[in-house]
């Protein structure tokens, strides 16, 4: 049973921006108000479920092994010296009263007064009612899931390797990507990237032993990119071996077996079986705007004004209330957004929606300034396919290849938030060019203690392994 206790004395009693949520939006517009607040005699308090902030666009290169997991990350207490932490997560607010509620990792609540609220808490994996999914698949919104996933592919490809069943070595080397956004493009060519190089070095399995398999319900790929880039992206991965399903979707995955349906005709496309099933077909807005109490629209997000104020249906402000990033609907001023005429959910927009956003809390609260509109025209969008291979719309001009893959990671670098992680990043990538891709799997990281319980008598090596 949780314990509801009032703010404890190790919390700041001053007066509060509460910014909920540690992602993107929620680091940047802390960093930029910590010292200011600080100086006008409030804190910054920045609630997340995390201890840093998750670099998404890198989720892909930690699964191919470009980034080291910890570096695609941003600590909260390094970052934010200026500014108060809670690890836990807001559950209710009470907006009149000024207050929200609060569980701590301990399971303990708090009840935090605060002056000005900032809904920043992004995004969530979107889901569906697939049989079997929530046991099989894998999504890739956390730093952990990506990490898994790597280590879950390089496992099976060891595994397979020493299998004398045929049926069950198919299934270990097929590796099937639900999802044909950006997110999943860059994930299943980055698989294949990694897949390729693991079973060049092992001598008892073959490039041709594999079978990796994107699934997509439209009838193409990446929607931020132009038709014919679209369809060359298809024909790039088809070319290298992956097999590329439009107009399908997933039907049901029972004890690992996919079922493939056809939206056209709604029969069945195709039925296998595969170790792998990784979703990154869509997001979702966290499910704590619509325990906020703040209103939201029918997709679930906390409708704001361009200024980033949080606004009602009818438009009007609500004084002391913010949102920006994948958690909002903001709506696009620049005419490039949604087809609801709300800002596209990625990380360009956040980034800049939170300075917009810091600037005008200082200006309406704190009198510094005055408030601004946020309007952004897109600079495009760049997406990795694995090493050396990119495509991209950078300003509008067409890209492939090499190009396109110098400038996202150029674009990125640049994106990732703080000198530090840069610079680890980009030290990562250099150390990968000289001394080569290294995948190398670490075990056992469902059960890290298995090792020290068998030698201690506890657990029985057949007990262990099921864990």
């Amino acid at each position: 049973m949780m314990r509801h206790m009032a703010i404890p004395q190790t919390l700041s009693a001053k007066p509060r921006v509460l910014i909920v949520g540690g992602g993107y939006v929620g680091l940047t517009t802390a960093q930029l108000l910590q010292k200011k607040v600080k100086a006008a005699g409030g804190i910054v308090t920045v609630v997340d479920p995390m201890p840093y902030m998750t670099y998404q666009p890198f989720l892909p290169e930690v699964v191919g092994g470009h980034i080291e997991a910890r570096h695609a990350v941003v600590s909260h207490r390094r970052h934010l010296k200026d500014s108060e932490i809670i690890t836990g997560k807001v559950t209710a607010v009470d907006h009149d009263g000024r207050t929200a509620t609060v569980e701590l990792s301990q399971g303990e609540t708090v009840e935090l007064p605060y002056q000005d609220i900032v809904m920043a808490a992004g995004a969530t994996t979107k889901t569906f009612p697939i049989e079997g999914l929530a046991e099989h698949g894998i999504g890739l919104k956390t730093i952990e899931e990506a990490l898994t996933l790597r280590n879950h592919i390089l496992e099976r490809i060891e595994a397979a390797s020493v299998m004398t069943d045929e049926v069950a070595k198919s299934r270990a080397l097929t590796f099937t990507v639900v999802g044909g956004g950006f997110a999943g493009i860059e994930t299943v060519a980055e698989m294949e990237d990694i897949i390729r190089a693991a079973v060049a070095v092992n001598p008892r399995i073959g490039q041709t032993d594999v079978r990796i398999v994107m699934v997509e319900a439209m009838g193409r790929v990446m929607p931020e990119v132009t038709e014919d880039q679209a369809v060359g992206v298809v024909e790039h991965l088809r070319g290298r071996g992956i097999e590329v399903l439009l107009n399908t979707s997933l039907g049901s995955v029972v004890d690992g077996e996919m079922r493939l349906i056809n939206m056209k005709d709604k029969s069945e496309a195709d039925r296998f079986e595969s170790d792998t099933l990784v979703w990154t077909a869509g997001v979702a807005a966290n499910v704590v705007a619509k325990k906020s109490g703040f209103p939201v629209d029918p997709r679930g997000r906390v409708t704001g004004a361009a200024t980033l104020q949080i606004a009602d249906e009818d438009g009007k402000v609500l004084q002391n209330a913010w949102t920006a990033g994948d958690i909002s609907a903001i709506p696009d001023l620049s005419g490039g957004g949604l087809p609801d005429g709300t800002c596209v959910p990625n990380a360009q927009h956040a980034s800049r929606q939170a300075k917009v956003l810091a600037k005008n809390l200082l200006a309406a609260s704190y009198g510094q300034g005055q408030l601004n509109e946020y309007k952004h025209d897109s600079l495009g969008a760049v997406a990795g396919l694995g090493m050396f291979q990119g495509v991209g719309n950078p300003l509008k001009v067409k890209i492939s290849g090499f190009p396109a893959w110098m400038a996202h990671r150029g674009y990125h670098a640049l994106a990732i938030p703080t000198v530090e992680r840069k610079v680890r990043v980009i030290g990562g990538w250099v150390n990968e060019l000289v001394l080569g891709r290294d995948y190398t799997p670490v075990r056992d990281l469902e059960s890290p203690y298995r090792q020290f319980q068998e030698a201690a008598g506890g657990v029985k090596p057949k007990e262990a392994a099921k864990g």
